[in-house]
């Protein structure tokens, strides 16, 4: 498959892919290696891993970082509620020793994390290691370790192989320094907010039914929007939900109504400071500048 090819797959799924991701996805996927995407927050790197799996139609596993992450959260654990019960009745049942730790310690008790799952899967999934800057640094050693050799060892059932390689993406929001050696292992794309043709080109996949006019306006706006000093500034989604909420009220032009414009200024602005810095004479304002 060329990256022409993997980029048409992609529109397939509604998602616009740049030449350059395109290309990078296409030489992570040829050469087996994981890819980092590195970006700023709603920019749609956790998409790609979604449309990527659909388009390869296969399964996609996710893994949520968060601070304080370790390997059981992420690889496995065993259910010990059900070790406990199956302790209790062997111990009623008179039987004791090795055969009863034999029984607890099998695949019946294992409980699957997403790095494991992602393993011992037979059709290679898509493995979403989302925000892994915000797990700690000694996970992101421990992980390492795992994407080297695609295997995992449980010291009471022994080394599990991959049955298959998953397609591993990684993503993150710059929220700290990732290590050198994570970088080495990976193919790198940094994945930027999109330019105007870029936006409209998703708007009009994800809203055929928009009139053009109204498209225009409103990647015009959220652009322009964009380049206010904001906390949190909108990414694609919100711009989506921007324009779901125009249509669902009916608007066809930005300037028509200040008080719906800025009532709608709710999918895009999520705290009451940025809220602050858009009162209605600045919306009406990015909104005469939009078409």
């Amino acid at each position: 498959m060329t990256w022409q090819a993997l980029q048409a797959d992609m529109a397939a799924q509604n998602y616009v892919a740049s030449d350059d991701l395109a290309v990078a996805l296409h030489l992570a996927l040829s050469l087996g290696r994981p890819m980092l995407l590195e970006g700023a927050a709603g920019v749609g790197k956790t998409e790609v891993a979604r449309v990527l799996a659909a388009a390869r139609d296969t399964k996609l596993i996710r893994l949520q970082c968060y601070e304080g992450l370790d390997a059981a959260q992420a690889i496995y654990e065993w259910n010990y509620q059900r070790q406990l019960l199956s302790i209790r009745a062997s111990a009623e049942a008179g039987e004791t020793g090795q055969a009863v730790e034999a029984r607890i310690f099998s695949e019946d008790y294992l409980l699957e994390r997403p790095l494991l799952a992602a393993i011992r899967q037979d059709v290679p999934p898509v493995l979403l290691i989302d925000e892994i800057d915000r797990a700690d640094e000694e996970f992101e050693a421990y992980l390492l370790e795992v994407l080297a050799d695609y295997q995992v060892t449980i010291p009471e059932l022994g080394t599990i192989s991959a049955r298959s390689t998953p397609i591993v993406i990684l993503t993150a929001n710059g929220t700290r320094d990732l290590s050198d050696a994570l970088r080495r292992r990976c193919l790198y794309a940094y994945v930027d907010y999109p330019d105007r043709t870029t936006e409209l080109a998703i708007l009009r996949a994800r809203c055929p039914e928009i009139e053009d006019r109204l498209a225009q306006q409103i990647i015009g706006f959220v652009q322009k929007l964009r380049a206010e000093e904001l906390e949190k500034v909108p990414g694609i989604a919100e711009m989506l939900d921007f324009a779901a909420a125009l249509m669902g009220l009916g608007v066809a032009d930005l300037t028509a109504d200040p008080a719906v414009l800025q009532s709608t200024l709710t999918t895009l602005l999520k705290t009451q400071s940025d809220r602050a810095n858009v009162p209605t004479e600045v919306a009406q304002r990015l909104a005469g500048r939009a078409a």
